[in-house]
């Protein structure tokens, strides 16, 4: 079942204010954060149904879910050859399934650090920037 006030269900404005759906896989939405501090950063969001949690899906379903991420996280690194890639799965607030996965470069933003979740619009990245991530992420997944 969807839900009505999450942005990975309903997509749209909600979903505009912090990232673009860049494609979709049988399992997962692919979406890029606006924020690209950490260039090719991203988010795989599990898009059959609102789930909050990873142990809820079905053996076969969390497979295909995790393969997703990985094969995410294998573009970006072929894209961009980050230092390394931090993974986040939060759900406090908004409860939908939903991997960040953000690259770290040597002597870049928060290296050695936690990453910033969202440095807010005077950090996020042109559209033009934006296509050239869905590019190279598409390209290599």
């Amino acid at each position: 079942m969807k839900k009505e006030n999450c942005p990975y269900c309903q997509q749209g404005e909600f979903l505009a204010k912090f990232g673009v759906l860049a494609f979709e896989t049988e399992t997962s939405e692919v979406i890029v954060f606006k924020d690209q501090t950490y260039k090719g950063r991203c988010i795989v969001a599990y898009k059959k149904d609102h789930v909050a949690e990873i142990k809820d899906l079905s053996k076969e379903e969390r497979a295909k879910f995790m393969d997703d991420v990985a094969r995410v996280a294998s573009a970006i690194d072929k894209a961009y050859h980050p230092y390394r890639i931090n993974y986040g799965a939060f759900g406090d607030t908004l409860g939908h399934l939903h991997f960040h996965i953000v690259p770290k470069y040597e002597g870049g933003a928060d290296f050695g650090g936690m990453f910033v979740m969202n440095r807010g619009a005077e950090a996020y990245a042109s559209d033009e920037e934006i296509k050239e991530v869905i590019e190279a992420i598409k390209k290599n997944f």
